[in-house]
């Protein structure tokens, strides 16, 4: 088949399509097994052909941590069954732990492997090349500074070409930005980018702000003016597919967070705060749209099904596919049995052992809720 350009992609005519995934540290195997279903349904109606890929599918591709690893892989061609493959390997290599390792004055985990990884994936491929297929986005945390950054291929972005002020977007390594929204506190080292001649600015896991889910910001920046896509809404002109890594209720004795020790306190606060900003995302693109996946945001406002930012037509069309860790659950949905202290086990961000549990569970989730119906044919490729 004949692969459209990231220009194509991006200022071609048409509805537009945007996939995004959420962070989480080895729960990305989970959200690779909703990407399958998704290339299997999406190749048939390419006409089977072998050498289709998501990104002949979506103009936009964006991804925070874990998921920046999956969304550049996707960008430059890769088959998703190609990233699982990469995601058993990678799991062994990076998340192996020498023991004088503890995580209080070095990361975690040392640097190496992941360095190691990322640069055989990608080598030397520059965010404004042309191995780049599709518009890709991906966020990470400047900690000098405080600031989420937005690093994107767009050509008519303000900070892709430079007048030689700063290093421009384009000339960003992929490896490297990668690197930088993978680098979550604690587990990784920061990665330090050369943003101007004598500015290098430290940047640290995208997670550690709002987006760690970026299904919001990627919509933003196909939709704000100073991002300069300015792609119109409408639900039969956009569409934002977003995917998550699995998410969890929190249920802790009132008692024991009380009687919390402060540094356990803080870094529980931490944890709670993120998943906040994950359901007020949620919350917002329900809100834009009447999505045929929606999930119950609170016992109050429930799943927004009759409402509609403003009161008019929806603006987008959204997808949401996660899963929830917990027994009821996953009972209830995938007809899966398991204890709580089996799914508490494969919420963890950092154990190899479970990415070919998170791999099979994703798979599962995936067949039961990734529906063909759920891709309009208004929005398949001319």
């Amino acid at each position: 088949m004949e692969h459209r350009t990231r220009d194509e992609h991006l200022f071609g005519p048409g509805p537009k399509r945007i996939l995004t995934l959420d962070g989480g540290g080895i729960r990305g195997a989970l959200s690779l097994g909703f990407l399958k279903r998704m290339e299997d349904i999406l190749r048939d109606r390419a006409g089977g052909d072998p050498e289709f890929r998501l990104c002949d599918y979506f103009d936009l591709i964006a991804g925070t941590s874990t998921g920046s690893i999956i969304a550049a892989g996707l960008s430059v061609g890769f088959t998703v069954e190609k990233l699982q493959e990469i995601y058993r390997s990678l799991s062994n290599e990076v998340f192996k732990k020498p023991l004088w390792r503890l995580g209080l004055y070095t990361s975690k985990f040392p640097l190496e492997p992941l360095v190691r990884a990322l640069t055989e994936f990608y080598d030397d491929i520059k965010l404004g090349d042309d191995e780049v297929r599709t518009g890709l986005m991906i966020m990470a945390k400047r900690l000098d500074t405080g600031s989420p950054w937005v690093i994107h291929n767009n050509p008519r972005g303000r900070f892709y070409d430079s007048d030689g002020s700063w290093i421009p977007n384009k000339e960003y390594l992929l490896r490297e930005v990668v690197r930088a929204s993978t680098a979550a506190p604690h587990y990784f080292e920061p990665e330090g980018i050369q943003i101007a001649a004598d500015v290098e600015g430290a940047f640290v896991d995208g997670g550690v702000s709002p987006f760690n889910n970026p299904a919001l910001q990627s919509l933003m920046l196909a939709t704000l003016d100073g991002f300069g896509l300015k792609w119109p809404f409408g639900a039969d002109k956009l569409m934002v597919v977003s995917v998550g890594t699995g998410s969890r209720s929190l249920k802790i004795d009132s008692r024991k967070v009380l009687d919390m020790p402060a540094v356990a306190l803080a870094g529980q606060s931490v944890l709670s705060i993120m998943a906040d900003c994950d359901w007020l995302n949620q919350a917002i693109l329900q809100w834009m749209s009447r999505s045929p996946t929606a999930w119950q945001i609170d016992s109050e406002v429930e799943y927004l099904h009759e409402d509609v930012i403003g009161g008019g037509e929806p603006l987008i069309h959204y997808l949401r596919y996660n899963i929830l860790f917990d027994p009821v659950w996953l009972k209830r949905e995938l007809n899966l049995a398991m204890n709580q202290e089996e799914s508490d086990s494969l919420f963890a961000m950092d154990q190899p052992k479970n990415v070919d549990k998170l791999a099979n569970l994703g798979t599962t989730a995936g067949l039961v809720q990734v529906k063909e119906e759920h891709f309009p044919v208004n929005f398949d490729v001319a």
